[in-house]
C-alpha cells in the first residue's frame, strides 16, 4: 500500500503526557465539555416540550412554530403534544448525527480541522443560550446541530493523526477518549437536571452553554499541542486513486453499517420516549425525595466508564489465553445484551401490583445491563470505521458511520407516535427485538466480515490496532 503523508509521519516531536501525545488531553478534554453541554441537553429537551413549551398558549410565542408544525402534520398528519415532541426531537437528533458528515468532509477537503472545530463551538454556545428563550427555540436547534457537524466532524479524525501507523497506544488513545467522554455524560444530566428541578428549564440550557464555551477555550488553549492541519496539496499521495483494498474497505463498512442502524433504533428510544415512559410509570421517591427523571440518563455515562477499564483487562486477559472473541462477536454480544435489558422494561409490570407505579430499581439495572451491551458495540464499531477508512476520507466515513444515527433518530420519532397508541410493554418488545434480531444475525455473518477485512495484506497493521481498540462512544 502507498503510505500516506499522516502514515509516514512519526510522533516523537509531539509533547508527551503519561505516555501519549498531550494533544489527546486536548481532544478528549474538549469533547469532554461537548458531551457535557449536548447530554445535559438533551436530557431535559422531550420533558421541557411536553411539559412546557408545545402546549397551546405558549407555542406560539416560538419563532417560526406554526410553519414547522404545519411542514410536519403534512408528513405524519396530525400530531398530539407528545408526538410533536417526539417528532421533534427524532428530527433534532437525526440531522445532528448527520452534520458530522458534511464537517468531515469540508475537514478532509476545504477547511482546516481546527476552524472546523472552532467555528462548531462558537454555534453550539450560541445555540445553548437561545434556548434560554422560547421565541429562539427552532434557532437554537439549527444552531446545534450546524454548530455539532463542525465540531464532532473534525475533532475525532485529530486523535488517528496523533499516531504513526502500527502504533500499539492507539488503541489506548480511543479507550482514554471514551471514558473521557462518557464520565461527561454522566455528570451532565446530574447537573442540568438538578439546576432546570429548581431554577427552571431556560436556567438548565444556560448551564450548557458555558459547558461548551469552556470546551472551546480549552481547545484553542491546547491546540499548540495538536498537528499541524494536513495541507492540500495535488502532488501527495493523498490525490492518488483508491486502491482495490481501500473500496474493499470501504464496501465493507457499508455492509457493517445497517448493524449499527438497528442498535441505535433501539438506543434512540431510551434518549426520546424513555423519559416519559420514565415520568409516567416509574416511582421515582426515595424517602421523600422526588429524584428528577434526567438523573437517570447520568447513568447512560457512568455506567460505560465503569465497565471499559473492567472491558479492557477482560479482553486483555482472554487474548493472553489466546480467547479473545472476534471484534465482530464483540458486536453481537453487545446488541444481545442490550436486547436483554431492554425486555426487563417489557417485563417491569409484572414486579408490582396492578394500578402501582413500578419500581426504580428495574430502570436501573436497565441502565447497568444495556449500557454493558453498548460498551462491546459502539465502541467497537467506532474503531473499525476509524481504522478501515483510507485516510484522506477518514472525516467522511466517520459521518457516515454517524449517519447510522440519523436513520435511527428519524425512527424513533415515528416509534414515538406509535407509543401513544400500544400498551410500553408492547413498545419496550418491539424495541428489543429490533436489536436482538441484529445481534443474532451478526454472529451468524461474522464471518463473511471477518473474510472481507482481513484478506488485505496492505491493512496487515491496522488490523491488529482495531480488533484491540474500544474505540468512542455514539
Amino acid at each position: 500500500m502507498v503510505a500516506t503523508t499522516e502514515e509516514l509521519r512519526t510522533t516523537p516531536a509531539l509533547p508527551q503526557r503519561f505516555g501519549h501525545p498531550r494533544g489527546l488531553t486536548v481532544l478528549a478534554g474538549t469533547e469532554l465539555w461537548d458531551r457535557i453541554s449536548f447530554h445535559g441537553m438533551q436530557a431535559m429537551l422531550v420533558l421541557y416540550m411536553t411539559g412546557e413549551l408545545v402546549k397551546p398558549g405558549r407555542m406560539e410565542g416560538i419563532i417560526g412554530f406554526a410553519s414547522y408544525r404545519h411542514a410536519l402534520e403534512n408528513v405524519y398528519g396530525p400530531l398530539s403534544t407528545m408526538a410533536l415532541a417526539t417528532q421533534t426531537f427524532g428530527w433534532y437528533v437525526a440531522i445532528m448525527a448527520f452534520m458530522p458528515l458534511i464537517g468531515g468532509w469540508l475537514g478532509d477537503k476545504y477547511i482546516s480541522r481546527r476552524t472546523g472545530v472552532a467555528t462548531g463551538a462558537l454555534l453550539m454556545t450560541a445555540g445553548h443560550f437561545c434556548l434560554a428563550f422560547d421565541a429562539t427555540f427552532l434557532i437554537a436547534l439549527l444552531l446545534l446541530v450546524t454548530g455539532a457537524g463542525m465540531l464532532r466532524g473534525n475533532l475525532k479524525p485529530q486523535i488517528r493523526s496523533l499516531y504513526a501507523t502500527g502504533d500499539r497506544r492507539l488503541a489506548e488513545a480511543f479507550q482514554v477518549y471514551s471514558f473521557v467522554v462518557n464520565f461527561g455524560a454522566f455528570i451532565a444530566p446530574i447537573v442540568t437536571g438538578a439546576v432546570a428541578k429548581y431554577y427552571g428549564w431556560h436556567a438548565g440550557f444556560g448551564v450548557a452553554g458555558f459547558g461548551m464555551l469552556i470546551g472551546l477555550v480549552w481547545y484553542l488553549k491546547g491546540s499548540k499541542d495538536l498537528p499541524p492541519d494536513r495541507k492540500d496539496d495535488s502532488a501527495t499521495p493523498e490525490k492518488r486513486p483508491l486502491t482495490r483494498g481501500e473500496w474493499r474497505n470501504i464496501g465493507g463498512l457499508m455492509l457493517l453499517w445497517p448493524f449499527s442502524v438497528a442498535f441505535w433504533t433501539s438506543q434512540a428510544q431510551i434518549w426520546n420516549v424513555y423519559n416519559v415512559w420514565v415520568r409516567d410509570n416509574v416511582d421515582m421517591n426515595v424517602g421523600g425525595f422526588d429524584v428528577p427523571v434526567p438523573w437517570l440518563q447520568s447513568l447512560d455515562g457512568l455506567c460505560p466508564a465503569l465497565f471499559i477499564p473492567l472491558t479492557i483487562w477482560l479482553w486483555r486477559r482472554q487474548a493472553a489465553r489466546g480467547s479473545e472473541p472476534s471484534r465482530f462477536t464483540k458486536m453481537a454480544v453487545g446488541c444481545i445484551l442490550f436486547s436483554l435489558g431492554t425486555l426487563l422494561l417489557a417485563a417491569s409490570p409484572m414486579f408490582v401490583g396492578a394500578g402501582q407505579k413500578e419500581l426504580l430499581a428495574i430502570p436501573i439495572v436497565f441502565h447497568l445491563v444495556s449500557n454493558l451491551g453498548a460498551v462491546y458495540f459502539s465502541p467497537v464499531m467506532m474503531a473499525i470505521f476509524a481504522d478501515r477508512a483510507p485516510e484522506r476520507l477518514r472525516g467522511t466515513m466517520l459521518g457516515v458511520d454517524a449517519l447510522s444515527i440519523t436513520v435511527a433518530s428519524l425512527l424513533s420519532g415515528s416509534m414515538g407516535a406509535w407509543y401513544e397508541t400500544v400498551s410500553p410493554t408492547v413498545f419496550w418488545l418491539t424495541t428489543a427485538a429490533i436489536v436482538g434480531f441484529a445481534g443474532i444475525l451478526l454472529l451468524l455473518v461474522a464471518p463473511l466480515f471477518r473474510r472481507i477485512f482481513v484478506d488485505q495484506p496492505e491493512a496487515h497493521t491496522s488490523v491488529e490496532i482495531a480488533d484491540q481498540a474500544l474505540a468512542q462512544p455514539g
